[in-house]
């Protein structure tokens, strides 16, 4: 699959890593497809890197992997005894103390959040395998657009541990708990048809119109003022957390800040 954003000078470039800006719209590519784009600490730096180093012009930020999958999960290498080199081992992380280990496991997970800042909406374009890690750093994004060979899975559960990369939230309220649970704990693969029918997925395209259809939606997001759509993702992103009269209260304040703005009379 030929990368989008080849044509342009990257902001960052390491790690399995490519974060690239055309004014108001940025790509980070996973560029390491011989490994299925699997994810280490180094990548996980990475990404977090690529949120600090936004301008403030982009609106929205594409999340892609190169070759067949979008990213088969942890690199293999993190199971062994001796680990990735420069990188604590598993064993070395569980004899930390709590406050050691949760600083551990907090620092890995920045890789993971900063995509439904309300500045930007994410776009995540998915084929082929998004598993554990790849499965979470796709429900990190705002939005997800996959291929029809897509298979996502859940694996954490199955070798002992739990989805620890902030996708248990999102995933809960795109499909419900019990849909959750049975993901998480059999570890199966979800297709594309399901993902789309559960919500899970905003659209589901041939493996080959994959990058035509994510521009196509970043073009729709980007043809909405910008304000506006700030304050509707923030509206929309606590309504879960609101009880009906204090949604709408949150409605009236946003829409305030609008009209204000609109007539010139904003602070």
């Amino acid at each position: 699959m030929a990368s989008p954003d080849q044509d342009l000078a990257a902001v960052l470039d390491k790690d399995g890593v490519r974060l690239t800006v055309d004014d108001a719209l940025a790509t980070v590519t996973l560029t390491n497809p011989a490994k299925r784009n699997a994810q280490s600490p180094a990548l996980w730096r990475a990404l977090a890197e690529a949120g600090q180093l936004l301008p403030g012009s982009v609106r929205v930020v594409v999340l892609r992997g190169e070759g067949k999958s979008f990213s088969a999960g942890l690199d293999r290498q993190m199971f062994t005894p001796e680990g990735i080199p420069g990188e604590p081992t598993f064993i070395e992380l569980a004899r930390r103390d709590d406050a050691g280990l949760d600083e551990g496991i907090a620092e890995f997970q920045e890789a993971f959040t900063w995509w439904r800042r309300t500045d930007i909406v994410s776009i995540a374009a998915v084929q082929g395998h998004a598993i554990g890690a790849g499965f979470q750093l796709a429900l990190g994004c705002d939005l997800r657009v996959v291929a029809d060979d897509v298979q996502f899975a859940m694996r954490e559960t199955s070798l002992g541990l739990v989805p620890d990369l902030t996708g248990t939230h999102p995933l809960v309220g795109l499909v419900g708990y019990g849909r959750a649970l049975e993901i998480c704990v059999t570890g199966r693969f979800v297709g594309a048809a399901e993902a789309v029918s559960s919500g899970l997925a905003n659209l589901a395209v041939p493996a080959a119109e994959l990058d035509a259809a994510v521009r196509d939606l970043a073009a729709a997001v980007l043809a909405a003022p910008r304000d506006a759509v700030v304050e509707t993702k923030g509206l929309l992103q606590h309504a879960a957390g609101r009880t009906y009269e204090e949604q709408r209260a949150a409605e009236r304040a946003a829409q305030a800040r609008r009209l204000r703005d609109l007539a010139g009379l904003g602070e």
